[in-house]
């Protein structure tokens, strides 16, 4: 039985985000970073507040976000989903200066040769991007094991 708005071929989409996480938290550990789940930090504006990023480090200081969002079925773009990279963005731009910010994502193209999801955000919402966020791309060649991931860098957006 098929759930509205669950990931065909999932558990749930709890279990595809966590997976993703293990995917990222591999590709760091290949670079000799150890990272922690949930990871928090003091972030605001004036008032501080603590934010549990998926991933973090405190030495060396590094935040990563992971999304493994996809495009809809029918190619559309997946709205509520931008609405929360919008928000990472956010968190992004209220975290404490001095640490590395990383969006960890799912690279995902609308048809085969279309549009992938980050360039769409890219052109889209470059105005909500801070400067300093770092942008990496992971292509999963089996998308029911997340263990086969391979991860390639994409570089920060242009100034």
């Amino acid at each position: 039985m098929r759930v509205a708005h669950q990931r065909v071929g999932s558990i749930s989409n709890a279990h595809v985000g966590a997976d993703f996480e293990r995917v990222a938290a591999k590709y760091f550990a290949a670079d000799g970073i150890s990272v922690t789940q949930n990871f928090c930090v003091p972030v605001g504006l004036h008032a501080k507040k603590k934010h549990a990023f998926d991933l973090g480090s405190a030495s060396p200081k590094i935040l990563i976000e992971c999304k493994s969002h996809k495009w809809t079925a029918g190619g559309k773009v997946p709205s509520a989903k931008m609405t929360t990279w919008n928000e990472a963005m956010y968190y992004f731009h209220l975290a404490p200066e001095g640490y590395r910010k990383i969006f960890f994502i799912l690279r995902h193209r609308r048809n085969e040769v279309g549009e992938t999801l980050l360039s769409y955000y890219q052109r889209i919402y470059s105005h909500l991007i801070p400067p300093d966020v770092e942008f990496i791309v992971s292509v999963i060649r089996d998308t029911l094991d997340c263990a086969l991931a391979d991860a390639t860098r994409r570089g920060r957006l242009p100034g």
